[in-house]
């Protein structure tokens, strides 16, 4: 789904809370590149790693379900045929976030399905932090 750059612009707004699910500090790798860049940027970045302690030194969750606070945007670096699943996550969350983030190159219709009806908004095939120094300068 395609939204408006004030649409993106205001769920990217420095201070929100980012649920990094595949989060990993692997010097090189993307998610650990994007994931620095959203902290530096003033983001609150809880890792989400069924094997990870900590990421970042932060203190990693194993689910989404984990997660102790508001979370305002769930942030994927999965596959593809993870994300329906990630969605439900979502969807049994008390508190669902405001955005559904799937890097570049991940998108899936059955995720889209599932919480666009709920009132999350979806974004499929782009990076976070693109689209933040894009919009946000």
């Amino acid at each position: 789904m395609l939204y408006a750059d004030t649409t993106l612009k205001a769920l990217l707004a420095p201070g929100q809370t980012i649920a990094l699910i595949g989060a990993k500090d692997r010097p090189g790798t993307e998610v650990d590149m994007v994931g620095r860049f959203m902290i530096e940027a003033g983001f609150r970045v809880i890792p989400v790693h069924p094997a990870r302690a900590s990421v970042w030194g932060i203190p990693a969750r194993k689910t989404l379900a984990e997660v102790d606070e508001p979370i305002d945007i769930v942030n994927l670096f999965r596959a593809p045929a993870n994300c329906p699943a990630h969605a439900d996550e979502v969807l049994a969350l008390s508190r669902r976030p405001a955005c559904f983030w799937m890097q570049s190159g991940i998108a899936s219709a059955e995720a889209r399905e599932r919480l666009a009806p709920a009132g999350v908004n979806v974004v499929e095939d782009r990076c976070i932090m693109v689209e933040y120094r894009r919009l946000w300068g």
